[in-house]
Protein backbone atom coordinates (compact mmCIF):
# COMPACT_ATOMS: atom_id res chain seq x y z
CA UNK A 1 0.00 0.00 0.00
CA UNK A 2 1.24 3.58 -1.00
CA UNK A 3 1.90 6.34 1.41
CA UNK A 4 -0.78 8.72 0.06
CA UNK A 5 -3.43 5.65 -0.11
CA UNK A 6 -2.78 4.61 3.40
CA UNK A 7 -3.03 8.55 4.56
CA UNK A 8 -6.02 9.70 2.74
CA UNK A 9 -7.59 6.50 4.33
CA UNK A 10 -7.02 7.68 7.74
CA UNK A 11 -7.82 11.20 7.21
CA UNK A 12 -11.08 10.55 6.41
CA UNK A 13 -12.07 9.44 9.85
CA UNK A 14 -9.67 11.37 11.48
CA UNK A 15 -9.13 14.87 10.54
CA UNK A 16 -7.20 16.40 13.28
CA UNK A 17 -4.34 14.05 13.08
CA UNK A 18 -4.29 14.08 9.35
CA UNK A 19 -3.86 18.13 10.28
CA UNK A 20 -0.74 16.81 12.09
CA UNK A 21 0.32 14.80 9.68
CA UNK A 22 0.54 17.89 7.29
CA UNK A 23 2.80 19.52 9.35
CA UNK A 24 5.39 16.73 9.66
CA UNK A 25 7.58 17.25 7.04
CA UNK A 26 10.81 14.98 7.63
CA UNK A 27 9.35 11.51 9.44
CA UNK A 28 5.00 11.92 9.16
CA UNK A 29 5.51 7.90 9.60
CA UNK A 30 7.17 7.64 13.07
CA UNK A 31 4.93 10.52 13.86
CA UNK A 32 1.97 8.61 13.88
CA UNK A 33 3.55 5.69 15.46
CA UNK A 34 4.12 7.68 18.37
CA UNK A 35 0.69 8.89 18.74
CA UNK A 36 -1.53 6.76 21.55
CA UNK A 37 -4.51 7.45 19.92
CA UNK A 38 -4.40 5.39 16.83
CA UNK A 39 -6.20 2.75 16.70
CA UNK A 40 -4.98 -1.21 16.25
CA UNK A 41 -6.15 -1.45 12.62
CA UNK A 42 -4.72 2.12 11.25
CA UNK A 43 -1.41 1.22 13.59
CA UNK A 44 -1.37 -2.10 11.79
CA UNK A 45 -1.47 -0.13 8.00
CA UNK A 46 1.34 2.07 9.37
CA UNK A 47 3.40 -0.94 10.11
CA UNK A 48 2.44 -2.46 6.51
CA UNK A 49 3.79 0.43 4.80
CA UNK A 50 6.55 0.99 7.08
CA UNK A 51 7.59 -2.70 6.04
CA UNK A 52 7.77 -1.78 2.56
CA UNK A 53 10.26 1.17 3.06
CA UNK A 54 12.60 -0.67 4.86
CA UNK A 55 12.28 -3.58 2.13
CA UNK A 56 12.75 -1.19 -0.80
CA UNK A 57 15.79 0.66 0.48
CA UNK A 58 17.25 -2.65 1.17
CA UNK A 59 16.42 -3.53 -2.16
CA UNK A 60 17.69 -0.75 -3.68
CA UNK A 61 21.28 -1.01 -3.56
CA UNK A 62 22.39 1.37 -1.55
CA UNK A 63 24.05 -0.67 1.56
CA UNK A 64 22.05 0.50 4.15
CA UNK A 65 18.91 -0.39 6.28
CA UNK A 66 16.53 1.94 8.45
CA UNK A 67 14.86 0.78 11.29
CA UNK A 68 12.45 2.91 13.44
CA UNK A 69 13.00 2.85 17.32
CA UNK A 70 9.44 2.59 18.21
CA UNK A 71 8.60 -0.23 16.30
CA UNK A 72 7.94 -3.44 17.92
CA UNK A 73 10.78 -6.06 18.11
CA UNK A 74 8.13 -8.89 17.20
CA UNK A 75 5.17 -8.03 14.61
CA UNK A 76 5.25 -11.82 12.91
CA UNK A 77 2.35 -11.97 10.61
CA UNK A 78 2.72 -8.78 8.98
CA UNK A 79 6.12 -9.25 8.09
CA UNK A 80 5.74 -12.87 6.35
CA UNK A 81 2.90 -10.74 4.29
CA UNK A 82 5.17 -8.06 3.25
CA UNK A 83 8.14 -10.86 2.79
CA UNK A 84 5.82 -12.53 0.51
CA UNK A 85 5.36 -10.12 -1.81
CA UNK A 86 8.45 -8.03 -1.81
CA UNK A 87 11.06 -11.12 -2.31
CA UNK A 88 9.46 -12.24 -5.29
CA UNK A 89 9.23 -9.29 -6.66
CA UNK A 90 13.04 -8.02 -5.99
CA UNK A 91 13.67 -11.64 -7.86
CA UNK A 92 11.90 -10.36 -10.98
CA UNK A 93 13.48 -6.87 -11.13
CA UNK A 94 16.85 -8.20 -10.81
CA UNK A 95 16.92 -11.03 -12.86
CA UNK A 96 14.78 -8.53 -15.31
CA UNK A 97 18.33 -6.45 -14.87
CA UNK A 98 20.73 -8.71 -15.90
CA UNK A 99 18.67 -10.31 -19.10
CA UNK A 100 18.73 -6.38 -20.16
CA UNK A 101 22.25 -5.96 -19.86
CA UNK A 102 23.08 -9.32 -21.56
CA UNK A 103 20.19 -8.04 -24.50
CA UNK A 104 22.10 -5.21 -24.80
CA UNK A 105 25.65 -6.47 -24.74
CA UNK A 106 24.58 -9.29 -27.58
CA UNK A 107 22.59 -6.57 -29.93
CA UNK A 108 25.40 -3.52 -29.68
CA UNK A 109 27.77 -3.64 -32.43
CA UNK A 110 31.18 -4.14 -30.64
CA UNK A 111 33.96 -1.07 -31.57
CA UNK A 112 36.00 -1.92 -34.75
CA UNK A 113 39.69 -2.56 -33.58
CA UNK A 114 41.54 0.51 -34.85
CA UNK A 115 45.16 -0.23 -36.46
CA UNK A 116 46.43 2.38 -34.41
CA UNK A 117 46.76 0.98 -31.17
CA UNK A 118 48.55 4.45 -29.63
CA UNK A 119 45.16 5.94 -30.50
CA UNK A 120 43.02 4.06 -28.94
CA UNK A 121 44.45 5.05 -25.26
CA UNK A 122 44.50 8.36 -25.75
CA UNK A 123 40.81 10.12 -24.44
CA UNK A 124 38.53 11.39 -27.35
CA UNK A 125 39.30 14.86 -26.81
CA UNK A 126 43.30 14.43 -27.65
CA UNK A 127 43.15 11.63 -30.11
CA UNK A 128 43.67 12.41 -33.74
CA UNK A 129 41.43 11.41 -36.14
CA UNK A 130 42.75 10.56 -40.24
CA UNK A 131 42.58 12.94 -42.19
CA UNK A 132 44.11 13.52 -45.42
CA UNK A 133 44.07 17.88 -46.17
CA UNK A 134 47.06 19.50 -45.29
CA UNK A 135 46.63 21.02 -41.60
CA UNK A 136 43.14 19.41 -41.07
CA UNK A 137 43.04 17.81 -37.76
CA UNK A 138 39.83 16.01 -36.53
CA UNK A 139 39.07 14.68 -33.29
CA UNK A 140 38.34 10.75 -33.20
CA UNK A 141 35.43 9.37 -31.13
CA UNK A 142 35.47 5.74 -29.84
CA UNK A 143 32.23 4.99 -31.23
CA UNK A 144 32.09 1.83 -34.45
CA UNK A 145 30.52 4.58 -37.03
CA UNK A 146 33.61 6.85 -36.78
CA UNK A 147 36.20 4.33 -36.42
CA UNK A 148 34.36 2.48 -39.90
CA UNK A 149 34.91 6.10 -41.69
CA UNK A 150 38.37 6.50 -40.71
CA UNK A 151 39.60 3.16 -42.01
CA UNK A 152 37.12 3.67 -44.81
CA UNK A 153 38.98 6.58 -45.73
CA UNK A 154 42.47 5.07 -45.07
CA UNK A 155 41.65 2.43 -47.56
CA UNK A 156 40.52 4.21 -50.17
CA UNK A 157 43.12 7.16 -50.33
CA UNK A 158 45.38 4.19 -49.93
CA UNK A 159 44.03 2.55 -52.97
CA UNK A 160 44.63 5.65 -55.32
CA UNK A 161 48.23 5.91 -53.18
CA UNK A 162 49.41 3.50 -55.22
CA UNK A 163 49.06 5.13 -58.94
CA UNK A 164 50.54 9.01 -58.29
CA UNK A 165 53.56 10.23 -59.31
CA UNK A 166 53.95 12.77 -56.56
CA UNK A 167 52.40 12.08 -53.14
CA UNK A 168 51.66 15.00 -50.85
CA UNK A 169 50.49 14.01 -47.66
CA UNK A 170 51.76 16.80 -44.99
CA UNK A 171 50.13 18.01 -42.36
CA UNK A 172 48.04 15.57 -41.64
CA UNK A 173 49.33 14.46 -38.09
CA UNK A 174 49.06 10.55 -38.53
CA UNK A 175 51.89 9.82 -36.78
CA UNK A 176 54.12 7.08 -36.53
CA UNK A 177 51.11 4.22 -36.66
CA UNK A 178 49.77 6.34 -39.80
CA UNK A 179 52.94 6.07 -41.67
CA UNK A 180 53.68 2.83 -41.48
CA UNK A 181 49.90 2.29 -42.62
CA UNK A 182 50.69 4.60 -45.81
CA UNK A 183 53.92 2.71 -46.41
CA UNK A 184 52.56 -0.25 -47.51
CA UNK A 185 50.66 1.21 -50.49
CA UNK A 186 54.21 3.34 -51.37
CA UNK A 187 56.01 0.34 -51.39
CA UNK A 188 54.03 -0.79 -54.20
CA UNK A 189 53.88 2.15 -55.98
CA UNK A 190 56.37 1.60 -58.89
CA UNK A 191 56.25 5.47 -60.73
CA UNK A 192 56.18 7.55 -57.32
CA UNK A 193 58.94 9.93 -57.49
CA UNK A 194 58.16 12.44 -55.20
CA UNK A 195 56.44 12.07 -51.66
CA UNK A 196 56.08 14.81 -48.33
CA UNK A 197 55.40 13.53 -45.12
CA UNK A 198 56.12 16.93 -43.80
CA UNK A 199 54.37 17.87 -40.85
CA UNK A 200 52.80 14.87 -39.30
CA UNK A 201 54.14 13.81 -35.88
CA UNK A 202 56.81 11.34 -37.24
CA UNK A 203 59.20 10.33 -34.59
CA UNK A 204 62.24 8.03 -34.90
CA UNK A 205 60.08 5.03 -34.45
CA UNK A 206 58.27 5.79 -37.11
CA UNK A 207 61.11 6.29 -39.43
CA UNK A 208 61.85 2.82 -39.58
CA UNK A 209 58.88 2.38 -41.55
CA UNK A 210 60.65 3.57 -44.81
CA UNK A 211 62.90 0.53 -44.81
CA UNK A 212 59.64 -1.27 -46.34
CA UNK A 213 58.86 1.43 -48.97
CA UNK A 214 62.40 2.01 -49.98
CA UNK A 215 62.91 -1.93 -50.52
CA UNK A 216 60.70 -1.90 -53.00
CA UNK A 217 60.25 1.46 -54.05
CA UNK A 218 63.02 1.94 -56.95
CA UNK A 219 61.93 5.21 -58.50
CA UNK A 220 61.00 7.70 -55.57
CA UNK A 221 63.73 10.40 -55.79
CA UNK A 222 62.21 12.87 -53.65
CA UNK A 223 61.65 12.50 -49.69
CA UNK A 224 60.47 14.95 -47.46
CA UNK A 225 60.10 14.64 -43.94
CA UNK A 226 60.32 17.96 -42.57
CA UNK A 227 59.09 19.49 -39.23
CA UNK A 228 58.39 16.11 -37.59
CA UNK A 229 60.55 15.46 -34.65
CA UNK A 230 62.59 12.53 -35.63
CA UNK A 231 65.73 13.59 -34.34
CA UNK A 232 69.02 12.50 -34.54
CA UNK A 233 68.04 9.02 -33.62
CA UNK A 234 65.74 8.94 -36.39
CA UNK A 235 68.60 10.43 -38.80
CA UNK A 236 70.79 7.62 -37.93
CA UNK A 237 67.47 4.91 -38.67
CA UNK A 238 66.78 7.10 -41.73
CA UNK A 239 70.28 7.26 -43.22
CA UNK A 240 71.20 3.80 -42.25
CA UNK A 241 68.27 2.76 -44.67
CA UNK A 242 69.11 5.23 -47.77
CA UNK A 243 72.76 3.96 -47.42
CA UNK A 244 71.87 1.00 -49.91
CA UNK A 245 69.25 2.87 -51.90
CA UNK A 246 70.18 4.68 -55.31
CA UNK A 247 67.16 6.39 -56.21
CA UNK A 248 66.28 9.54 -53.77
CA UNK A 249 67.95 12.49 -54.99
CA UNK A 250 66.37 14.66 -52.74
CA UNK A 251 66.13 14.86 -48.81
CA UNK A 252 64.47 17.06 -47.15
CA UNK A 253 64.96 17.06 -42.85
CA UNK A 254 64.19 20.82 -42.54
CA UNK A 255 62.89 21.48 -38.44
CA UNK A 256 63.22 18.01 -37.70
CA UNK A 257 65.44 18.34 -34.39
CA UNK A 258 68.73 17.76 -35.92
CA UNK A 259 71.68 18.26 -34.00
CA UNK A 260 75.61 17.30 -34.04
CA UNK A 261 75.03 13.38 -34.25
CA UNK A 262 72.29 14.22 -36.83
CA UNK A 263 73.98 16.11 -39.03
CA UNK A 264 77.27 13.34 -38.61
CA UNK A 265 74.58 10.73 -39.84
CA UNK A 266 74.26 12.70 -42.73
CA UNK A 267 77.95 13.17 -43.80
CA UNK A 268 78.44 9.77 -43.29
CA UNK A 269 75.81 8.83 -45.49
CA UNK A 270 77.30 11.69 -48.18
CA UNK A 271 80.47 10.19 -48.07
CA UNK A 272 78.66 6.73 -49.06
CA UNK A 273 76.35 8.32 -51.64
CA UNK A 274 76.63 9.20 -55.18
CA UNK A 275 72.84 9.85 -56.06
CA UNK A 276 72.02 12.20 -53.45
CA UNK A 277 72.32 16.16 -55.12
CA UNK A 278 70.19 17.82 -52.63
CA UNK A 279 70.30 18.01 -49.02
CA UNK A 280 67.90 19.81 -47.03
CA UNK A 281 68.96 21.24 -43.04
CA UNK A 282 66.79 24.12 -42.66
CA UNK A 283 66.27 25.10 -39.04
CA UNK A 284 67.78 22.41 -37.31
CA UNK A 285 70.41 22.59 -34.54
CA UNK A 286 73.19 21.97 -36.08
CA UNK A 287 76.64 23.36 -34.33
CA UNK A 288 79.98 23.78 -34.79
CA UNK A 289 80.92 20.13 -34.80
CA UNK A 290 78.03 19.18 -37.36
CA UNK A 291 79.42 21.73 -39.55
CA UNK A 292 82.60 19.73 -39.46
CA UNK A 293 81.38 16.38 -40.40
CA UNK A 294 79.59 18.22 -43.10
CA UNK A 295 82.79 19.57 -44.26
CA UNK A 296 84.35 16.40 -44.14
CA UNK A 297 81.66 14.83 -46.35
CA UNK A 298 81.89 17.52 -48.92
CA UNK A 299 85.77 16.41 -49.47
CA UNK A 300 84.83 13.16 -50.25
CA UNK A 301 81.61 13.58 -52.12
CA UNK A 302 81.27 14.89 -55.71
CA UNK A 303 77.61 14.38 -56.04
CA UNK A 304 75.94 16.34 -54.10
CA UNK A 305 74.69 20.03 -55.76
CA UNK A 306 72.91 22.01 -53.25
CA UNK A 307 73.06 22.17 -49.19
CA UNK A 308 70.99 23.95 -47.09
CA UNK A 309 71.94 24.90 -43.81
CA UNK A 310 70.06 28.03 -43.01
CA UNK A 311 68.44 29.01 -39.56
CA UNK A 312 71.66 26.73 -37.72
CA UNK A 313 74.06 27.35 -35.27
CA UNK A 314 77.71 27.20 -37.24
CA UNK A 315 79.01 30.53 -36.54
CA UNK A 316 82.42 31.87 -37.62
CA UNK A 317 84.11 28.03 -36.79
CA UNK A 318 81.36 26.16 -38.82
CA UNK A 319 81.51 28.84 -41.56
CA UNK A 320 85.48 28.19 -41.63
CA UNK A 321 85.15 24.69 -41.65
CA UNK A 322 82.54 24.19 -44.12
CA UNK A 323 85.75 26.53 -46.31
CA UNK A 324 87.80 23.76 -45.86
CA UNK A 325 85.74 21.21 -47.06
CA UNK A 326 84.20 23.45 -49.67
CA UNK A 327 88.14 23.80 -51.02
CA UNK A 328 88.43 19.87 -51.92
CA UNK A 329 84.67 19.64 -53.45
CA UNK A 330 83.87 19.80 -57.36
CA UNK A 331 80.73 19.24 -57.41
CA UNK A 332 78.42 22.22 -54.96
CA UNK A 333 75.86 24.46 -57.08
CA UNK A 334 74.42 26.12 -54.20
CA UNK A 335 75.33 27.07 -50.25
CA UNK A 336 72.29 28.17 -47.99
CA UNK A 337 74.05 29.49 -45.13
CA UNK A 338 71.14 32.43 -43.99
CA UNK A 339 71.18 32.89 -40.39
CA UNK A 340 74.21 31.31 -38.76
CA UNK A 341 75.72 34.36 -37.14
CA UNK A 342 79.46 33.76 -38.99
CA UNK A 343 80.26 37.35 -39.11
CA UNK A 344 82.94 38.77 -40.72
CA UNK A 345 85.74 36.42 -39.45
CA UNK A 346 83.29 33.63 -41.03
CA UNK A 347 82.81 35.04 -43.95
CA UNK A 348 86.58 36.04 -44.46
CA UNK A 349 86.91 31.86 -44.23
CA UNK A 350 84.49 31.20 -46.34
CA UNK A 351 85.10 33.70 -49.02
CA UNK A 352 88.34 31.76 -49.46
CA UNK A 353 87.29 28.89 -49.42
CA UNK A 354 85.31 29.12 -52.72
CA UNK A 355 87.57 30.97 -54.27
CA UNK A 356 89.79 27.93 -54.25
CA UNK A 357 87.11 25.30 -55.13
CA UNK A 358 87.05 23.98 -58.42
CA UNK A 359 83.05 23.78 -57.75
CA UNK A 360 80.85 26.06 -59.67
CA UNK A 361 78.91 27.75 -57.02
CA UNK A 362 75.89 29.64 -58.84
CA UNK A 363 73.75 30.13 -55.67
CA UNK A 364 75.38 31.68 -52.40
CA UNK A 365 72.78 32.46 -49.56
CA UNK A 366 74.82 34.52 -46.61
CA UNK A 367 71.79 36.64 -45.48
CA UNK A 368 71.50 37.62 -41.84
CA UNK A 369 74.67 36.61 -40.77
CA UNK A 370 75.65 39.78 -38.89
CA UNK A 371 78.00 41.36 -41.88
CA UNK A 372 79.28 44.76 -42.06
CA UNK A 373 81.43 46.56 -44.18
CA UNK A 374 84.78 44.66 -43.74
CA UNK A 375 82.87 41.45 -44.37
CA UNK A 376 81.20 43.09 -47.78
CA UNK A 377 85.12 43.64 -48.77
CA UNK A 378 85.65 39.69 -48.78
CA UNK A 379 82.33 38.98 -50.29
CA UNK A 380 83.46 42.00 -52.87
CA UNK A 381 86.66 39.83 -53.52
CA UNK A 382 84.89 36.87 -54.21
CA UNK A 383 82.45 38.08 -56.45
CA UNK A 384 85.07 40.22 -59.12
CA UNK A 385 86.88 36.55 -59.49
CA UNK A 386 83.52 34.42 -59.93
CA UNK A 387 82.48 33.35 -63.47
CA UNK A 388 79.12 31.36 -62.17
CA UNK A 389 77.80 32.92 -59.47
CA UNK A 390 74.60 33.55 -60.64
CA UNK A 391 72.19 34.43 -57.23
CA UNK A 392 73.60 36.53 -54.42
CA UNK A 393 71.54 37.23 -51.18
CA UNK A 394 73.26 39.23 -48.75
CA UNK A 395 69.79 40.86 -47.43
CA UNK A 396 69.78 41.59 -43.74
CA UNK A 397 73.15 42.39 -42.79
CA UNK A 398 75.32 45.63 -42.35
CA UNK A 399 76.99 46.35 -45.13
CA UNK A 400 75.58 50.26 -44.71
CA UNK A 401 77.13 52.61 -47.40
CA UNK A 402 81.18 51.48 -47.34
CA UNK A 403 79.87 47.54 -47.75
CA UNK A 404 77.16 48.59 -50.91
CA UNK A 405 80.38 50.73 -52.54
CA UNK A 406 82.44 47.37 -52.33
CA UNK A 407 79.75 45.19 -53.75
CA UNK A 408 79.05 47.73 -56.58
CA UNK A 409 82.55 48.14 -56.98
CA UNK A 410 82.83 44.04 -57.66
CA UNK A 411 79.66 43.92 -60.23
CA UNK A 412 81.53 46.45 -62.63
CA UNK A 413 83.68 43.57 -63.11
CA UNK A 414 81.50 40.74 -62.43
CA UNK A 415 78.99 39.47 -65.77
CA UNK A 416 77.24 36.56 -64.25
CA UNK A 417 75.21 37.66 -61.65
CA UNK A 418 71.49 38.29 -62.63
CA UNK A 419 69.79 38.16 -59.17
CA UNK A 420 71.32 40.19 -56.04
CA UNK A 421 69.57 41.37 -52.75
CA UNK A 422 70.86 43.65 -50.48
CA UNK A 423 67.28 44.23 -48.82
CA UNK A 424 67.83 45.65 -44.84
CA UNK A 425 71.51 46.68 -45.19
CA UNK A 426 71.50 49.85 -43.85
CA UNK A 427 72.27 51.23 -47.22
CA UNK A 428 71.11 55.54 -47.60
CA UNK A 429 71.59 57.26 -51.08
CA UNK A 430 75.28 57.72 -50.92
CA UNK A 431 75.71 53.49 -51.22
CA UNK A 432 72.60 53.21 -54.06
CA UNK A 433 74.39 56.02 -56.46
CA UNK A 434 76.80 53.89 -56.22
CA UNK A 435 75.12 50.90 -57.14
CA UNK A 436 73.13 52.94 -59.57
CA UNK A 437 76.11 53.68 -61.91
CA UNK A 438 76.72 50.08 -62.04
CA UNK A 439 73.60 49.25 -64.13
CA UNK A 440 74.78 52.08 -67.16
CA UNK A 441 76.94 49.16 -67.90
CA UNK A 442 75.77 46.18 -66.82
CA UNK A 443 73.00 44.71 -68.51
CA UNK A 444 73.23 41.21 -66.68
CA UNK A 445 71.06 42.04 -63.40
CA UNK A 446 67.88 41.54 -64.02
CA UNK A 447 66.40 41.47 -60.00
CA UNK A 448 67.47 44.31 -58.11
CA UNK A 449 66.61 44.07 -54.25
CA UNK A 450 66.98 47.20 -51.90
CA UNK A 451 64.47 47.17 -49.86
CA UNK A 452 64.41 48.06 -46.47
CA UNK A 453 67.68 50.68 -46.72
CA UNK A 454 66.79 54.24 -46.25
CA UNK A 455 67.81 55.53 -49.41
CA UNK A 456 65.09 58.36 -49.83
CA UNK A 457 63.95 60.63 -52.21
CA UNK A 458 67.75 61.71 -53.40
CA UNK A 459 68.55 58.19 -53.85
CA UNK A 460 65.34 57.31 -55.36
CA UNK A 461 66.26 60.69 -57.94
CA UNK A 462 69.53 58.94 -59.30
CA UNK A 463 68.36 55.23 -59.28
CA UNK A 464 65.32 56.61 -61.53
CA UNK A 465 67.45 58.76 -64.29
CA UNK A 466 69.63 55.93 -65.31
CA UNK A 467 66.79 53.35 -65.06
CA UNK A 468 65.27 55.21 -67.91
CA UNK A 469 67.34 54.09 -70.39
CA UNK A 470 69.87 51.52 -69.25
CA UNK A 471 69.85 48.24 -67.35
CA UNK A 472 68.25 45.51 -67.87
CA UNK A 473 66.17 45.47 -64.48
CA UNK A 474 63.32 43.28 -65.08
CA UNK A 475 62.13 43.43 -61.01
CA UNK A 476 62.91 46.32 -58.75
CA UNK A 477 61.91 45.75 -55.18
CA UNK A 478 62.00 49.20 -53.17
CA UNK A 479 60.24 48.56 -50.05
CA UNK A 480 60.13 50.63 -46.87
CA UNK A 481 62.94 52.84 -48.82
CA UNK A 482 61.36 56.15 -47.32
CA UNK A 483 61.05 57.62 -50.74
CA UNK A 484 57.94 59.81 -50.13
CA UNK A 485 55.99 61.30 -52.69
CA UNK A 486 59.03 62.85 -54.33
CA UNK A 487 59.89 59.35 -55.05
CA UNK A 488 57.15 58.16 -56.61
CA UNK A 489 57.32 61.70 -58.75
CA UNK A 490 60.97 60.16 -59.90
CA UNK A 491 59.52 56.58 -60.63
CA UNK A 492 56.87 57.23 -62.39
CA UNK A 493 58.70 59.68 -64.65
CA UNK A 494 61.01 56.63 -65.16
CA UNK A 495 58.35 54.08 -66.41
CA UNK A 496 56.98 56.87 -68.97
CA UNK A 497 60.48 55.37 -71.07
CA UNK A 498 61.56 52.21 -69.24
CA UNK A 499 60.92 49.31 -71.65
CA UNK A 500 62.35 46.80 -69.17
CA UNK A 501 60.55 46.90 -65.85
CA UNK A 502 57.66 44.85 -65.14
CA UNK A 503 57.99 44.12 -61.55
CA UNK A 504 57.82 47.18 -59.30
CA UNK A 505 57.64 46.64 -55.10
CA UNK A 506 56.88 50.11 -53.74
CA UNK A 507 55.74 49.41 -50.40
CA UNK A 508 55.42 51.36 -47.01
CA UNK A 509 57.10 54.37 -49.16
CA UNK A 510 54.16 56.77 -47.79
CA UNK A 511 53.14 57.73 -51.14
CA UNK A 512 50.06 59.05 -50.16
CA UNK A 513 47.64 60.72 -52.63
CA UNK A 514 50.32 63.11 -54.47
CA UNK A 515 52.62 59.90 -54.98
CA UNK A 516 49.68 57.44 -56.56
CA UNK A 517 48.48 59.97 -58.60
CA UNK A 518 51.66 60.68 -60.38
CA UNK A 519 52.30 56.93 -60.79
CA UNK A 520 48.76 57.44 -62.18
CA UNK A 521 49.77 59.85 -65.02
CA UNK A 522 52.52 57.30 -66.17
CA UNK A 523 49.92 54.61 -66.04
CA UNK A 524 47.88 56.29 -68.72
CA UNK A 525 51.15 56.48 -71.13
CA UNK A 526 51.36 53.66 -73.32
CA UNK A 527 53.30 50.92 -70.73
CA UNK A 528 53.75 47.46 -72.18
CA UNK A 529 56.18 45.94 -70.20
CA UNK A 530 54.53 46.62 -66.47
CA UNK A 531 52.43 43.87 -65.09
CA UNK A 532 52.74 43.49 -61.13
CA UNK A 533 52.60 47.18 -59.35
CA UNK A 534 52.36 46.92 -55.32
CA UNK A 535 51.60 50.02 -53.58
CA UNK A 536 50.51 48.49 -50.31
CA UNK A 537 50.98 50.47 -47.07
CA UNK A 538 51.05 53.87 -48.85
CA UNK A 539 48.44 56.05 -46.75
CA UNK A 540 46.79 56.29 -50.05
CA UNK A 541 42.93 57.62 -49.72
CA UNK A 542 40.21 57.43 -52.29
CA UNK A 543 41.88 60.49 -54.05
CA UNK A 544 44.63 58.35 -55.13
CA UNK A 545 42.84 55.38 -55.88
CA UNK A 546 40.34 57.21 -58.04
CA UNK A 547 43.25 58.44 -59.84
CA UNK A 548 44.23 54.64 -60.50
CA UNK A 549 41.03 54.00 -61.76
CA UNK A 550 41.24 56.67 -64.49
CA UNK A 551 44.23 55.59 -65.72
CA UNK A 552 43.21 52.17 -65.86
CA UNK A 553 39.82 53.59 -67.97
CA UNK A 554 41.95 55.68 -69.97
CA UNK A 555 44.80 53.03 -71.32
CA UNK A 556 43.49 49.91 -73.36
CA UNK A 557 46.95 49.16 -73.74
CA UNK A 558 47.88 48.60 -70.43
CA UNK A 559 49.59 45.68 -69.17
CA UNK A 560 48.66 45.11 -65.52
CA UNK A 561 47.76 42.27 -64.25
CA UNK A 562 48.43 42.66 -60.52
CA UNK A 563 47.79 45.81 -58.44
CA UNK A 564 48.35 45.83 -55.09
CA UNK A 565 46.15 48.70 -52.72
CA UNK A 566 45.86 46.85 -49.63
CA UNK A 567 46.86 48.01 -46.26
CA UNK A 568 45.87 51.78 -47.32
CA UNK A 569 43.20 54.04 -46.08
CA UNK A 570 40.57 53.74 -48.72
CA UNK A 571 37.10 53.46 -48.27
CA UNK A 572 33.91 52.04 -50.22
CA UNK A 573 34.33 54.69 -52.62
CA UNK A 574 37.40 54.14 -53.63
CA UNK A 575 37.47 50.14 -53.49
CA UNK A 576 33.62 50.95 -55.54
CA UNK A 577 36.22 52.54 -58.12
CA UNK A 578 38.88 50.42 -58.64
CA UNK A 579 35.94 47.63 -59.26
CA UNK A 580 34.77 49.40 -61.43
CA UNK A 581 38.01 49.99 -63.91
CA UNK A 582 38.95 46.23 -63.11
CA UNK A 583 35.04 45.40 -64.57
CA UNK A 584 35.73 48.18 -67.59
CA UNK A 585 38.93 46.83 -68.50
CA UNK A 586 37.71 43.01 -69.06
CA UNK A 587 35.00 44.16 -70.90
CA UNK A 588 37.25 46.33 -73.38
CA UNK A 589 40.22 44.02 -73.83
CA UNK A 590 38.75 41.07 -71.75
CA UNK A 591 41.79 40.98 -69.67
CA UNK A 592 41.75 40.05 -66.03
CA UNK A 593 43.01 42.89 -63.81
CA UNK A 594 44.07 41.44 -60.16
CA UNK A 595 43.04 44.54 -57.34
CA UNK A 596 43.88 44.35 -53.93
CA UNK A 597 42.76 46.37 -51.98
Amino acid sequence: MGFTSALSIYSLSHPKISAGAAHSHSHPLKHRLQSEAVPLTVRRRCLRFRSVVVKAASASGRGRRVYSQSQPPTINAPVKQVASFIVPAGVFVAVTFVLWKLVEKLLMPKPARSSLSAAENRSPEKAMKWSFAPGTNLLSGFTAKVDRESKQKLNEFAKELRAFRSVDVSGCNFGDEGLFFLAESLAYNQILEEVSFAANGITAEGAKAFDRVLQSNISLKTLNISGNPIGDEGAKILCEILVDNAGIEKLQLNSADLGDEGAKAIADLLKKSSTLRVVELNNNMIDYSGFTSLAGALLENNAVRSLYLNGNYGGALGANALAKGLEGNKSLRELHLQGNSIGDEGVRALMSGLSSTKAKLTHLDIGNNSISAKGAFHVAEYVKRSKSLFWLNMYMNDIGDEGAENIADALKQNRSIAIIDMGGNNIHAKGIIEIAQVLKDNSVITTLEIGYNPIGPDGMKVLSEILKFHGNVKALKLGWCQIGAKGAEYIADTLKYNNTISILDLRGNGLRDEGAVCLARSLKVVNEVLTELDLGFNEIRDDGAFAIAQALKANEDVKITSLNLGNNFLTKFGQSALTDARDHVYEMSEKEVNIVF
